[in-house]
């Protein structure tokens, strides 16, 4: 998916959380959205997404050469962020089952395969919201990295994850990465090193690095 920023900003009340961003996001790009805790990566990536509108400036959406319009963005879009929650009520499997109902897994991808790429094969029949921290993160970062989606955002993606955990991150985020225009949100070296871009959001101006 190509996403164009033009003069990209936006404020709550009268503080600007960043401000005259315009930058181009090509297909298969990856990049590292930078900056100090409160700077606006999140809220850049939530706009991005679609579920922020601009203040000012305008974004726009192409895929094979195609305009997207945002209302028609999140069936193209994969998200994983710390802040999203996920269905506890419903055993992983119901979970899966249900996710996949409007959010299709990659082509050669399962639901059995997925449970063993996670390490939750004894987990399938428990309940979400009896996983521990880091079973829910991979949980979250496996349904966006393993969907059908060219458009792939991750807000601090390593939260609540083991160094076994940060390890599996790393593993899949590279083996699912390529042809996808990717964005991250991060102030962890080892979340990002593999991003060929880098976005930095300081108070008001974003720039590249």
């Amino acid at each position: 998916m190509l996403i164009t920023a033009t003069g990209l900003g936006k404020r709550f009340q009268r503080d600007w959380i960043y401000r005259g961003l315009t930058r181009t996001f090509a297909p298969g790009s990856a990049t590292a959205v930078l900056g100090p805790n409160g700077a606006g990566k999140s809220t850049l990536l939530n706009t991005i997404s679609g579920q922020l509108l601009p203040t000012e400036g305008a974004i726009s959406y192409q895929l094979s050469g195609r305009t997207v319009a945002v209302e028609d963005l999140p069936q193209h879009l994969a998200y994983a962020a710390p802040y999203l929650e996920l269905l506890e009520e419903l055993t992983l499997l119901e979970l899966l089952r249900f996710h996949s109902q409007f959010k299709p897994f990659r082509p050669d991808m399962t639901l059995d395969k997925l449970i063993d790429l996670m390490y939750l094969e004894k987990a399938r029949h428990r309940l979400v919201r009896e996983f521990s921290s880091g079973m829910k993160q991979r949980l979250k970062l496996a349904l966006a990295l393993y969907a059908d989606a060219p458009l792939l955002l991750l807000d601090e993606p390593t939260t609540n994850l083991d160094e076994t955990g940060v390890a599996w991150y790393q593993e899949h985020v590279q083996a699912t990465r390529a042809g996808r225009t990717l964005l991250l949100s991060s102030n962890v070296p080892a979340e990002y090193a593999f991003c060929n871009e880098q976005l930095l959001v300081t108070s008001y101006q974003p720039a590249s690095l």
